[in-house]
């Protein structure tokens, strides 16, 4: 790409091709198709997110932040079926009026993910539109034949566990905001990039396959996530606020104001691995936490009830009414706020 409007062909060329450098069932992207070929003992594990300006991310957001994003989501949701990912097919409507430059950072964060997670671009589709800027990844991924993590594992009597800290995404959109006061500038800073990019546990997914029953992402909020997994297992659950791991710029935005504790419940983007174990896997699951660096919290119980309720206990022991369980997409609002 030179000077005037971006050309399809040679956007591919300059900025997409080049990811699918290594593995020749790409065909460089010169193609309408992409060969892949099947792997013996092996499933296929697929998965496709979209995003939309003004509502998964904010349109003065970073190019190259909104593209690794983008990646990492899908991969988020791979991690959370224990597989391994492999491929990437991009669909990109890019509003008429974008620049080279914003393009050219958008192809470089691209490129930095696909560098770091050990990916291939195969394929996908460019198209301009009068609308907002709406990407849409799908992200191809491998386990083992009829090991994969499903919702509906879940069993009476597990543990329910989350990895890392919950509540960063929601609260770091507040802070891009301006909506969160008197946190530290680092503080600040931490959230929003937790908000910005997150950090899928691809590592963890395929370890848990022999530990965990039932699994998924945080994704529209723990607690409505949570629900999802009981509904698809026939359950309920119950979990306890005062355990649910925050990182120290979350907690010290909850001491600053209590009422935080609902976006944290709620908010969603975190991109965690939300998991069902029995008891008896909690030893393994410390050693695994500890090689990994990844931590491994256990947040309360799945038990019979109603199915796909989710039952938050406070610190003294009461019920904590949750008024919305998390993100919808057609409920209204949006996630940026835009």
């Amino acid at each position: 790409m030179t000077g005037g409007a971006p050309d399809e062909f040679g956007l591919i060329a300059e900025l997409f091709a080049p990811l699918a450098a290594g593995f020749p069932g790409a065909l460089g992207l010169a193609d309408d198709a992409a060969f892949i070929a099947a792997e013996p003992g092996f499933d296929t594990v697929a998965t496709m997110d979209s995003m939309v300006a003004g509502v998964h991310f904010l349109p003065d957001d970073p190019p190259d932040l909104i593209a690794r994003k983008l990646i990492r989501v899908n991969l988020s949701d791979l991690a959370a079926k224990g597989a391994e990912p492999r491929f990437l097919m991009l669909s990109a409507a890019f509003p008429r009026d974008v620049g080279q430059d914003w393009l050219r950072a958008f192809g470089a964060g691209l490129a930095e993910d696909v560098r770091t997670f050990g990916i291939h671009l195969i394929g996908g589709d460019t198209v301009s539109t009068p609308g907002p800027l709406t990407l849409t990844l799908t992200a191809l991924g491998r386990v083992k034949a009829g090991r994969g993590l499903k919702r509906s594992g879940a069993k009476a009597g597990d543990t329910v566990w989350v990895s890392g800290s919950i509540g960063d995404g929601a609260l770091g959109l507040k802070a891009i905001r301006g909506l969160l006061t008197g946190i530290s500038a680092a503080y600040g800073e931490f959230l929003s990039g937790r908000y910005r990019l997150p950090h899928p546990r691809v590592s963890l997914g395929p370890r848990l396959l022999d530990l965990a029953h039932g699994a998924m992402d945080v994704s529209d909020g723990l607690v409505q996530d949570l629900g999802h997994l009981c509904r698809a297992s026939g359950l309920a659950a119950r979990i306890e606020a005062a355990r649910i791991p925050l990182s120290p710029a979350a907690a010290a935005a909850l001491e600053l104001d209590q009422s935080l504790l609902a976006s944290v419940l709620t908010g969603g983007d975190d991109y965690e691995l939300l998991f069902t174990a029995s008891a008896e896997a909690a030893e393994t699951l410390a050693d695994l936490s500890s090689q990994l660096g990844v931590a491994l919290t256990g947040i309360g119980r799945v038990e019979p009830g109603d199915t796909g309720k989710v039952t938050v206990i406070g610190a003294d022991g009461r019920e904590i009414p949750v008024v919305q369980g998390g993100w919808r997409h057609f409920g209204g609002g949006s996630q940026s706020g835009e």
